[in-house]
C-alpha cells in the first residue's frame, strides 16, 4: 500500500474557538491516536510509522496540549471529546478506529458514548473511570501537586496552567461504570503489567463493555513508548480480528 509522508497540519473548528494540531501519515481506513495528559502527538513516535503501513494514521494534539491552543471553552475531558467530533466533521471522517492513551483513553471512552456512530473500533490504553482507579501513592502525589498549584495560581500564570492540567487527573473523567454497557463496538482494553492504573480497575472497564477484549503488556503506564514492539503487536492482533 502506498504510504504518504508525515505532515503537520491545523484545522479550524466549527466553533472558531481553536485550531487542532495533528500529524498524519499513511492511507486507508482512519486510525486516530489520542495522547495523554501534558503530552502531544509525539508520544506515538513508535506507533505512527508502524500503523501507517495499513492505516491512515492521524495523531492529534488535544486542546491546550502540544501546538493546539487552549481556547476559551472548558478544559475538560468531555470538551476534548467534543473537539474530536468537530475535527472529524471538518475532515469529513465518517468513522474511525480510536486509540487513546491515559487521558486519551478517557476521551475515547466518552467519545464512544456520545458519538457512537463515529467509532469503528475502540482501543483504550491505561484509561480510568475516576481518580480512584489510580494507585493510591501516584494519585496522592497528583492531588497534592494540584492543590499547591491551585493556591499559587492566583499569583502566577504558569502555576495556573499547571493546575488546570493537573485538574484533569483530579476531577475528571468521572464516568459511571454502568454507562460503558452502551459501547457496542469491538473494544480492546490494554494496560501495563506495572501500570499506575489499578489492575482491578482495568478489569472493571473490560467487564463493563459488552464486546471487549483485554490485554496486559509487560511494562509500566508508558509501555506503548518503552515496550512498543509488544504493545503494537497486541494492537495489531486486535485490529486484524474480523
Amino acid at each position: 500500500m502506498k504510504r504518504t509522508i508525515a505532515n503537520k497540519g491545523w484545522i479550524k473548528m466549527n466553533s472558531n474557538d481553536i485550531q487542532l494540531s495533528f500529524t498524519e501519515q499513511g492511507t486507508g481506513e482512519v486510525l486516530l491516536l489520542l495522547h495523554g495528559n501534558n503530552e502531544d502527538s509525539d508520544f506515538f513516535v513508535n506507533q505512527i510509522p508502524h500503523f501507517s503501513k495499513k492505516y491512515r494514521v492521524i495523531a492529534v494534539d488535544t486542546r491546550g496540549h502540544g501546538k493546539t491552543l487552549r481556547g476559551e471553552k472548558p478544559f475538560t475531558i468531555r470538551q476534548f471529546a467534543d473537539d474530536l467530533f468537530y475535527f472529524m466533521e471538518e475532515h469529513k471522517i465518517e468513522k474511525a478506529t480510536i486509540l487513546g492513551f491515559s487521558d486519551g483513553g478517557n476521551i475515547a471512552l466518552l467519545f464512544a458514548l456520545k458519538y457512537p456512530e463515529k467509532v469503528e473500533k475502540l482501543i483504550v490504553n491505561g484509561a480510568n473511570l475516576n481518580p480512584q482507579g489510580v494507585v493510591f501513592f501516584e494519585q496522592l502525589i497528583t492531588d497534592v501537586e494540584f492543590y499547591v498549584m491551585f493556591l499559587l495560581s492566583k499569583f502566577n500564570d504558569r502555576c495556573k496552567k499547571k493546575a488546570e492540567m493537573l485538574r484533569l487527573m483530579v476531577k475528571d473523567p468521572n464516568i459511571n461504570k454502568e454507562e460503558l454497557q452502551k459501547i457496542k463496538v469491538e473494544t480492546l482494553v490494554i494496560a501495563g503489567t506495572k501500570d499506575l492504573i489499578k489492575e482491578r480497575h482495568t478489569r472493571e472497564i473490560y467487564k463493563a463493555i459488552p464486546n471487549a477484549k483485554i490485554s496486559f503488556v509487560e511494562g509500566n503506564h508508558f509501555m506503548a513508548k518503552y515496550n512498543h514492539k509488544d504493545f503494537n503487536k497486541a494492537v495489531d492482533m486486535f485490529l486484524e480480528i474480523k
